[in-house]
């Protein structure tokens, strides 16, 4: 059984160049993700795969401006711009993305919760199920890439973490949104979890 598993965390068509909520340099990740692809046969791909009138879109919080914050049930949650609306061009995997996973994990589904991490909804106790899935494959290390460092990466990678998998993430096949200094403040606080952030070169 696999022992590694490759997670590809939300390489989407709203998160790269011309995107709803597009990360600087998004797309360069598409490439490292196929690069990293080609060496591990486990792969996983994250998508974030949200109702139109989702909880976290600060258009259904009227008033209210794009990257502001408010409380939610779960705590503080980010209002973002409309994006990766179910069935969406916006929502579909960039198209130079290797797609041929494993398991393709649907993320933010629910209207009234959103969901960074791969494993965990932002209320950090409702399961997406990778979890389990990776434990019955044999899997004990992660490796992650993707979008965006500071935000769906750096809380896959806590959990990762927090359950016990051994987590590294390849730094260089990672954008980030970079919200006032957010993704200095990701990567201090995933090697504070025991993470590791390192240049694909360095992984095997």
């Amino acid at each position: 059984m696999a022992e590694t598993a490759l997670i590809i965390i939300d390489v989407q068509n709203d998160f790269c160049p011309g995107g709803a909520l597009a990360v600087a340099g998004g797309d360069e990740a598409v490439s490292a993700a196929n690069a990293l692809a080609a060496r591990f046969p486990l792969r996983v791909l994250t998508q974030d795969w949200h109702p139109a009138d989702h909880f976290s879109f600060v258009d259904a919080h009227p008033g209210a401006i794009p990257f502001s914050e408010i409380e939610a049930p779960y705590g503080r949650q980010t209002l973002w711009p409309r994006h990766c609306v179910q069935g969406s061009h916006g929502a579909a995997f960039h198209y130079g993305l290797r797609q041929d996973a494993d398991l393709i994990i649907r993320k933010g589904f629910r209207r009234e919760i959103d969901s960074y991490s791969a494993f965990f909804e932002n209320d950090r106790k409702t399961p997406t199920g990778l979890s389990g899935y990776l434990r019955e494959r044999g899997v004990s290390r992660l490796v992650l890439c993707g979008l965006a460092l500071d935000f769906c990466v750096k809380f896959s990678a806590l959990d990762g973490a927090r359950m016990g998998f051994d987590v590294t993430v390849a730094e260089d096949a990672c954008r980030a949104i970079d919200l006032n200094g957010s993704a200095e403040a990701a990567r201090a606080e995933m090697r504070g979890a025991g993470v590791r952030l390192k240049p694909m070169a360095e992984i095997s």
